[in-house]
């Protein structure tokens, strides 16, 4: 993970402080998908997350 990134667990912190639940996150991930498929994944590795969790959160986007 690069020295800049912030961790899934920051990312999804600042998102509950403004009022996400997880549905509205998961819709989030959805319209990336939809809309970004390859700067989602970018997004995801940028995370840090393993290759397994980002096909594993890119499929559940996609069945949303």
């Amino acid at each position: 993970m690069s020295e800049n990134a912030m961790t899934v667990e920051q990312w999804t912190d600042a998102f509950r402080a403004i009022g996400l639940d997880d549905e509205t996150m998961h819709r989030w991930h959805a319209v990336l998908e939809e809309r970004h498929p390859q700067g989602h994944e970018s997004f995801l590795r940028w995370l840090g997350l393993p290759a397994e969790r980002i096909a594993e959160i890119r499929a559940a986007a996609q069945g949303a």
